[in-house]
């Protein structure tokens, strides 16, 4: 008589940790996954970077749900600061975007994954399932963005953009920290350079580039895989 198969051990639930600035987004979040599975368990939230990266180092979540747009840095601020002291915890950015520059920002900086807004509660609960078993998660056309971002291109031409050779190697920093979603302040302390003199060469590369403002200037960075 052959023994019973023994049935494997249910894997215990996903620890999520909810980075949003919007608290009643954050608490619709919660309720939702509470809601629909008993397989991911929020653990805690933050409403801001320092908040986030204090909370992602006490409870040490296995995935952090991230917003993208947040007044003090972003979400790429919070991956940037969070992943040297927990570089086990995955990152799924949650977003209302679905703009090419911010889905390749966020996953440049370290994020497995990258869903907007309007997905499903049940299709959220799966994708922080998936990525916290290894897999790379997106919403339907944005891994378009990021195969085309990362993709190696053998045997192509060097790009020759009469543009970006103008600015010099300090206005290039700037320019890819500005696109990351960093504030003049944290560019500052980033570059050991004064406020004052990331302003000004902000100002130099918008008269370079001809261009108007900060959401164009990620856009130009982004199309020049500056990010």
């Amino acid at each position: 008589m052959t023994e019973p198969e023994q049935a494997a051990p249910a894997k215990p639930p996903v620890r999520v940790y909810l980075v949003d600035d919007h608290s009643m987004f954050r608490a619709g979040v919660r309720a939702e996954l509470d809601t629909v599975t008993d397989a991911v368990e929020v653990v805690g939230e933050a409403g801001s970077v320092g908040e986030a990266v204090a909370g992602i180092a006490h409870h040490r979540p296995d995935v952090v749900l991230l917003d993208v747009h947040m007044p003090d840095g972003g979400g790429a601020e919070v991956l940037r600061r969070a992943r040297k002291a927990n570089p086990e915890v995955v990152f799924l950015a949650l977003s209302v975007s679905d703009a090419a520059e911010d889905v390749i920002a966020v996953i440049r900086a370290g994020a497995r994954g990258y869903v907007t807004k309007t997905i499903s509660s049940t299709e959220l609960a799966t994708a922080v399932q998936r990525v916290r078993d290894g897999d790379a998660v997106f919403s339907p056309r944005l891994a378009g963005f990021v195969l085309d971002a990362f993709a190696d291109r053998p045997g192509a031409a060097p790009i020759n953009d009469p543009e970006l050779d103008l600015l010099t190697p300090r206005e290039r920093d700037v320019l890819r920290l500005l696109a990351r979603g960093y504030a003049y302040k944290e560019i500052a302390s980033e570059l050991f350079i004064s406020v004052k003199t990331v302003e000004t060469h902000v100002s130099s590369v918008l008269r370079k580039t001809q261009l108007s403002n900060r959401y164009e200037l990620s856009r130009w960075a982004s199309d020049r895989r500056l990010v």
